[in-house]
């Protein structure tokens, strides 16, 4: 579908300006990628040094999700009346702010402080920046949100790969401040660049918002979200944790399996073009889940930890191409209301993002991370079920 209002997109003449936001994007996805794994890669370390319950460590997770769901839910309709730069900008700084507070919070409440306002930073980043590529890229969507999730990967894997190796020479708070540091780049970026107009400048339709809300495939790809997202942070969350519990892996081994898991999920999203060229896109999505169904699996049942590290990684090859390419769907659908309609889309998969790694903490405080870990393996199948609806509805 064409976008018929020249300003919601960058058009032939300024292609510049289209690799200039989209370089900014990169590096905002990146520094979102790093606010998703930094609280799993730190958790083992936040468990000893504060004595932290599981339920009080899964706790962290809800409302670092619960900032960013209150983000998600007014990034939408903010940047289609008024444009992106002002909110992506003040992301990245609170993003940097927030990295700082963490580094220096000495107590539970300082930290769980901390992490409210890292999501709710966080969630401007993650909508804002996948929405703005999304419009800048009209004619190929699900390849540009693909190739924005390979920095998102690089973020997630930067944190538990210096931990994993430098960690006994840095410490933990130089660590976070690097962090801290690197979220200064989209806030340049954004600041210096020029932006496209607001799509809507008048407000919104109100017969078009209700087309955004009735829509049944909208709502089908945002429940694919919400399982994925529980994925995503679920894993993110607790893979660390569960190698020392079940493994007794050492914490520098434990975070570099993280990182290892955030490297595939990469390779996958590299990947992602080649194999569009063989299959439709929603052929590749149901591949991508049956392989990330059959490595959780394989994950819980592994007697040995070498096994199960290489079933952690190919989880992250089968999560790759899940989200973005069910963004890119909602993109196409409604081309001129993005922001809005990935608002509402993130927004549900946030929930689940909330959800999912609390429930994770509430079952292995009772009985043991591997039996926590089928919820995401619930997860995907759901999502299985959603995206063979999703492939009849649109006739593939």
């Amino acid at each position: 579908m064409e976008v018929k209002n020249s300003s919601t997109q960058v058009g032939p003449n300024d292609s510049g300006l289209a690799r200039k936001l989209t370089a900014a994007s990169s590096s905002s996805i990146f520094i979102f990628g790093i606010v998703m794994a930094i609280l799993g890669a730190i958790l083992p370390q936040l468990i000893d040094n504060l004595n932290l319950q599981r339920t009080q460590a899964g706790n962290l997770f809800f409302f670092m999700n619960l900032g960013m769901l209150a983000a998600t839910l007014f990034f939408g309709p903010v940047v289609d009346r008024f444009g992106f730069k002002l909110l992506l900008a003040l992301g990245s700084l609170l993003v940097g702010l927030s990295f700082t507070g963490l580094a220096f919070s000495s107590t539970y409440g300082l930290v769980m402080l901390s992490v409210v306002f890292l999501g709710l930073a966080g969630g401007v980043l993650n909508g804002g920046s996948n929405a703005l590529i999304n419009d800048l890229h009209p004619g190929r969507r699900a390849a540009a949100l693909n190739f924005l999730g390979v920095f998102f990967g690089f973020g997630a894997m930067l944190v538990p790969l210096i931990i994993g190796g430098f960690l006994k020479q840095l410490g933990l708070r130089p660590v976070i401040l690097i962090a801290a540091g690197l979220s200064l780049i989209p806030f340049i970026l954004f600041t210096v660049f020029s932006f496209p107009r607001p799509k809507q400048p008048q407000g919104f339709p109100l017969k078009d918002v209700k087309k955004i809300i009735s829509s049944g495939l909208l709502w089908l790809a945002a429940f694919i979200l919400f399982f994925q997202s529980g994925n995503e942070f679920s894993v993110g969350g607790w893979l660390s944790s569960y190698f020392r519990e079940k493994f007794h892996f050492g914490l520098s081994q434990s975070a570099l399996v993280l990182s290892g898991y955030w490297f595939f999920l990469i390779v996958g999203r590299f990947l992602y073009p080649a194999l569009n060229r063989l299959w439709k896109r929603e052929t590749v999505v149901m591949l991508s889940v049956v392989v990330a169904l059959v490595s959780m699996a394989g994950l819980i049942l592994s007697p040995t930890g070498w096994l199960a590290v290489v079933f952690a990684l190919l989880i992250g090859l089968g999560f790759a191409a899940i989200y973005p390419t069910t963004l890119a769907v909602i993109g196409e659908k409604f081309p001129e209301f993005s922001g809005t309609a990935f608002s509402l889309a993130i927004s549900t998969g946030l929930v689940g993002g909330m959800l999912s790694p609390w429930l994770i903490g509430r079952v292995s405080q009772d009985y043991s991370l591997q039996m926590g870990l089928l919820v995401p393996l619930f997860n995907l199948a759901m999502i299985l079920v959603l995206q063979i609806i999703i492939r009849r509805k649109i006739g593939n």
